[in-house]
């Protein structure tokens, strides 16, 4: 069945049952004293996992595109110019976001595959001032990281608020707001923090706060912070109602993620990115990312030759393994896998098996566990 799939695209991820089950708790009220606990414990561990003292977090009902804007919207003012600098597909949504509301912006690009290099950040923001840089971690499109600790550096003489999507990163790729200089990191809750979509995460140093208070408006209500900060300060306050099930099945994330240990995961989300490629390799796929700029997270899989995208991923799925098709350029040309939340290293080696069967079943010649070896051997248990 459907249900019975192991999804292994590049979010959402799988959801563990500890996390299902605090999900499908009764629905309380939403201003009631299980619902407070619960968004309270939420917002100091979401400061606790993106190293923030003395910000403000924000989880609010929506998907992580909105997330994007609230930190766009809340950040630049009307004289206010941005620099995007794109990784790839989110990358440009960020600027499809700035010509929505009008915000003067430029775009900092590289070729798919690889990410924007400090050097030429450097280069741009010399060229030109900037109020605003808003950078991708992970573009899912293309499974490049950028170097943020790097890009902060850079930043730090300019006073530009700096902002971090982090929607495919925050949970398994570091994020060190107060220590690198990160003004506010965007994310959502299914990728890498293993919970249903459906929330918006932000988080908003101080000095983005004092930005947004400088702001006489915006054009927002729903995405004003200033709006929902009393509620994220005092669950028990009013604003707009929130998604009272998905928040408490959130805290019920962070919790995981803090007995996890948050230097620990990053270490799984490294370990487990390696098996992956390796077990790939192994049965004779290549990767459409720059080695250099791979993120943890996923992986963009270049296919053999004579492998077809849709024949694979179809058996692949007949076989219990959901992978994503490519984006863009790469459509047809690669497969996304996820390799992020809380996923196994039972599941790491499933996958693998399934992907050796799949090639197997479409008449390619493969060595019989040669996927599983290569992956035992990273995993070394």
């Amino acid at each position: 069945m459907a249900e019975d799939k192991l999804l292994l695209i590049p979010g959402p991820s799988p959801v563990v049952p500890r996390i299902l089950e605090a999900l499908a708790l009764p629905t309380v009220s939403h201003v009631g004293p299980d619902m407070v606990r619960d968004l309270a414990e939420a917002c100091e561990n979401l400061k606790r996992i993106v190293f923030c003292d003395n910000g403000e977090p924000f989880i609010v009902a929506g998907a992580g595109t909105l997330s994007m804007e609230m930190a766009l919207v809340n950040t630049a003012g009307a004289a206010d110019r941005v620099l995007v600098v794109s990784q790839g597909y989110f990358g440009d949504r960020m600027a499809q976001i700035c010509r929505a509301f009008g915000i003067e912006h430029d775009v900092l690009e590289c070729e798919w595959g690889r990410a924007v290099t400090p050097g030429e950040l450097e280069r741009r923001i010399k060229s030109r001032s900037y109020n605003v840089v808003v950078c991708t971690h992970v573009d899912t499109a293309t499974g490049a990281c950028a170097p943020v600790e790097e890009y902060a550096q850079v930043l730090s003489r300019t006073g530009a608020i700096f902002i971090v999507d982090g929607v495919c990163a925050t949970g398994g790729i570091p994020e060190r707001m107060d220590a690198w200089g990160i003004d506010v990191v965007l994310t959502a809750a299914q990728k890498c923090l293993g919970t249903p979509p459906g929330l918006t995460l932000c988080v908003f140093s101080e000095a983005a706060m004092e930005k947004r208070r400088g702001l006489a408006s915006i054009p927002a209500y729903y995405s004003d912070i200033l709006l929902w900060l009393p509620v994220m300060r005092d669950p028990a306050k009013y604003f707009s109602t929130p998604c009272v099930n998905e928040i408490r099945a959130f805290a019920e994330a962070t919790r995981i993620v803090i007995e996890e240990g948050i230097e620990e995961r990053f270490e799984r989300h490294e370990l487990y990115a390696g098996a992956v490629r390796a077990g790939l390799a192994a049965l004779g796929f290549s990767f459409f990312t720059d080695p250099r700029f791979a993120a943890a997270t996923l992986s963009v899989v270049r296919y053999p030759d004579g492998v077809e995208d849709k024949a694979f991923r179809a058996g692949l799925y007949a076989r219990g393994v959901v992978v994503a098709g490519g984006l863009g350029p790469t459509a047809g040309r690669v497969f996304r896998m996820g390799h992020m939340g809380n996923l196994t290293s039972a599941q790491v080696r499933l996958a693998i098996d399934a992907v050796e069967a799949t090639l197997a079943g479409l008449g390619r010649p493969v060595e019989a566990g040669s996927g599983r070896r290569a992956v035992d051997a990273v995993l070394k248990a």
